[in-house]
């Protein structure tokens, strides 16, 4: 069940705190690479200050809320390397229960890096590459398991990705036969989302 900030005093504190301040969370998505200069620096800088910030009980209480708070409290998670929440981040990815959050689960994962966090890519693969009617996070899942095969030598895509695999099917069965754009434009997106994640890491290192 989605808590709303709207009726649970406790979360709308924290979504003022941390989730709206200068529309944050409209920013952490693709459209964060687009800030230049000053602006960059300065949403680098308060983003970082507030992953050291918020508690691991104020997190879980963000990811209790709807796609903002959601999508907030996984970036956070990302760049202070929490990965105690791992599977929790699982557990959202694959029950994709808002919109507009799979991505920063995705980057959370992919920062971390691991091969539990690619197996985590993995079930939503396979579960969601085999749905061509959902268009949900498949395209950004898949460039996060690529980006952490690269990083650990491993080969965990090259199933999806084979001729006629479930990468293909999903593609082919897609309504109006639409084609997404290729991979490499998926594994370069995770790739500088996860740049940015470390950056700010560096920024307010925690310990």
């Amino acid at each position: 069940m989605v808590r709303h900030a709207y009726e649970d005093a406790e979360l709308l504190d924290l979504v003022r705190r941390y989730v709206t301040p200068d529309r944050r969370y409209l920013k952490l998505s693709g459209s964060l690479l687009r800030l230049e200069g000053g602006e960059y620096d300065r949403f680098a800088r308060d983003l970082a200050e507030d992953a050291e910030l918020i508690t691991t009980h104020e997190l879980s209480i963000l990811l209790e809320g709807g796609w903002r708070e959601r999508r907030t409290a996984a970036w956070l998670i990302a760049i202070s390397r929490r990965t105690e929440f791992r599977e929790r981040l699982g557990e959202l990815l694959l029950a994709s229960e808002v919109c507009c959050a799979g991505l920063a689960y995705c980057v959370a994962l992919a920062t971390f890096g691991t091969p539990d966090d690619a197996d985590l890519l993995t079930a939503y693969l396979d579960r969601y590459l085999q749905r061509p009617d959902l268009d949900y996070d498949q395209a950004v899942a898949l460039g996060a398991l690529l980006y952490i095969d690269l990083n650990i030598g491993a080969h965990q895509a090259g199933r999806f990705l084979a001729p006629e695999g479930l990468w293909d099917q999903w593609l082919q069965g897609r309504s109006g036969g639409q084609c997404a754009e290729g991979t490499a434009t998926y594994l370069s997106l995770i790739r500088r989302l996860c740049a940015f994640a470390e950056e700010c890491a560096e920024l307010h290192p925690r310990g």
